[in-house]
């Protein structure tokens, strides 16, 4: 009991004066709620006059700009209407002077099919074949290319299944010798005379598509808006961004568009909305679609939501500077705990909440200071439980390894006593044990580099017996790195990589080399072959840990993340190789000494 008078007598009066304080807190809280209260409501009339007269005008200038996007869309479908009626016109012309000839072969004809020739500047070749793809005649007078497979081209089938005029998609023209030209081709069966003789054949005119494709690059809907074409079965015509499209790199929702002859709407599919305005060509089926972005052509919204934020902000702004002139002390308190809030946001989770000012203030800094403490715990878990099953991943995925490889060079042995090759057998259970002594290292996660090329060594030993003198290996090391520490375990995984998948499978003898030394303060391992080398993509794969035909890149990307984990993820693996020349391994790490170590294996080795 007096324990508990000395604690609590002398704090009346603190009390009384706490509950004054806590009094006045209340004084300048309602103070501060009228403050609030009258920027809320001026803000709100702001706001609810601003977003009446943003929606009337937003929608005035939306409707506009869909009319004038539909407006210029429509001029583009009217002139390249009238281009393709010029050509249908070309055609039909020039199908009523072959069938009104009396000889396909007449000089009369191909003087007159010359002067169509010169009537167009977007013409490339006028020719007739027959039904079997032989060629009849034509102009330009060229001679006709060797294996086009003429009969499976699209402008040939079509010819053939419909009776009137049928038109293609672009396509490089390649059935006469020097011409390589991007054209549109116009066929359809025709009749003409040969020797008296009235024979069936498919007339070919190619119009040049630099003509379609000027008349479709006019077309301006703001900064990044564009008008591409379609034919009737939604293969791509015209696109001024053909390239990406054929690469996968954008990608165009053409299901409505293929719904409509006549259609605007708004489309979202890519993310973005866009302004989708379609029509057709009555003469090719062909769909003029237009894309404009919401946010550019809309330019008079653009425009009213500028005013409408300077005059919110003026508004704002105006409300604050009197709210703060009246609550500037009472809000002094909150000031303070929202610049500690902020350090906290920016990543300081170890600065704690002076607990003072109002009574609000006091229980909410009182609050986050055991959230932030609850944080830093679980923050400390979680960190915990990665690194356990990081290092449970490690340890099983080597467990995988190790038998594995045991199980084959057990085989190898067995093969060589069979043989009564006893010496060879001899070598390769030394190495076999002296390469599981280096891989247990009394249980210990480090080594020496000297350790770890000692145990490659025995490693290359072991294979070059397996895999019958396939391969050579040179190994060579600076004497200062020799004493460096290492993780254990990083070499094998890439040298068993450059044996399987650069050696193995090699008409020649390979060669594996490997080079440690320090460059400053840093441990450089080169592991080299100079096998058949990989593809780009193939190197991508190695590090992400994809699994091969012929192997699995678990390894090479256990070695790496083993090597982030305990160094710091800027050091790591990397990769150089070129197809036919060899693949270069490269590990960095940071250089440990290892002080007063001597390794026992460098005496069996030597």
């Amino acid at each position: 009991m007096p324990r508990n008078k000395s604690r609590f007598f002398p704090l009346r009066p603190q009390r009384r004066e706490t509950g004054k304080v806590r009094l006045s807190s209340k004084l300048r809280s309602i103070q501060l709620i009228i403050t609030l209260t009258f920027t809320a409501i001026t803000v709100l009339v702001a706001i609810i006059v601003s977003l009446m007269l943003y929606n009337k005008f937003s929608a005035t200038a939306e409707q506009n700009a869909n009319m004038n996007m539909q407006q210029i869309i429509e001029q583009v479908t009217y002139n390249l209407d009238l281009y393709v009626k010029g050509m249908r016109s070309l055609f039909e012309t020039a199908e009523a002077q072959i069938t009104g000839s009396s000889s396909i072969t007449s000089p009369l004809l191909t003087e007159r099919m010359a002067m169509l020739m010169g009537s167009r500047e977007d013409l490339v070749s006028m020719a007739v074949f027959t039904p079997q793809g032989h060629y009849v005649t034509g102009t330009p007078g060229q001679q006709l290319r060797q294996n086009t497979q003429l009969e499976s081209q699209s402008w040939f089938t079509s010819a053939q299944r419909a009776s009137a005029i049928a038109f293609s998609a672009p396509h490089i023209q390649n059935l006469f010798k020097g011409q390589y030209t991007w054209v549109v081709s116009v066929s359809k069966m025709i009749q003409y005379r040969e020797n008296g003789e009235l024979k069936t054949g498919i007339l070919l005119i190619d119009f040049n598509f630099r003509t379609i494709d000027q008349l479709s690059k006019q077309v301006k809907l703001g900064n990044r808006g564009y008008a591409y074409i379609l034919d009737a079965l939604g293969n791509i015509v015209y696109h001024p961004q053909q390239q990406l499209i054929y690469a996968g790199l954008k990608y165009e929702n053409v299901e409505p568009v293929l719904e409509y002859s006549f259609r605007s709407y708004l489309d979202e599919s890519t993310g973005e909305k866009r302004f989708i305005t379609v029509r057709t060509l009555p003469q090719t089926g062909w769909k003029i679609v237009g894309v404009a972005y919401y946010d550019e052509i809309v330019t008079t919204k653009r425009d009213l939501n500028q005013f409408l934020a300077w005059f919110l902000a003026a508004v704002i702004l105006g409300v604050i500077i009197v709210s703060v002139l009246l609550s500037a002390r009472i809000a002094r308190p909150i000031r303070k705990l929202e610049r500690t809030v902020k350090l906290v946001g920016e990543g300081d989770l170890h600065t704690p909440i002076n607990v003072s000012g109002a009574y609000e203030v006091e229980q909410l800094s009182k609050r986050f200071n055991l959230m932030l403490q609850r944080i830093r715990q679980l923050m400390e878990q979680i960190i915990y439980e990665q690194e356990t099953k990081r290092k449970g991943e490690l340890e099983v995925l080597q467990s995988q390894i190790n038998p594995h490889f045991l199980y084959n060079t057990l085989n190898s042995v067995i093969r060589l006593a069979e043989r009564g090759k006893t010496d060879e057998v001899i070598t390769m259970i030394q190495s076999l044990s002296r390469f599981f002594r280096i891989s247990l290292s009394k249980g210990s996660n480090i080594i020496t580099v000297q350790e770890e090329l000692d145990h490659i060594r025995h490693y290359l030993v072991i294979q070059s017996f397996r895999f019958k003198n396939k391969f050579r290996y040179e190994i060579t090391a600076r004497d200062e790195v020799l004493q460096v520490q290492t993780i254990k375990l990083i070499l094998q995984p890439l040298v068993e990589n450059a044996i399987y998948h650069g050696i193995e499978m090699m008409p020649d003898e390979g060669l594996i080399s490997i080079d440690a030394r320090l460059q400053g303060e840093l441990v450089v391992i080169r592991i080299s072959d100079n096998g058949l080398g990989m593809s780009p993509e193939r190197l991508g794969a190695i590090l992400s840990g994809s699994k091969s035909s012929t192997g699995s890149g678990v390894g090479v990307k256990n070695v790496n993340e083993r090597i982030g984990l305990y160094y710091g993820r800027e050091y790591g693996l990397s990769f150089e190789s070129e197809i036919e020349e060899g693949t270069t391994a490269t590990i960095t790490f940071p250089a440990i000494r290892a002080a007063g170590h001597e390794p026992e294996v460098k005496e069996e080795t030597s």
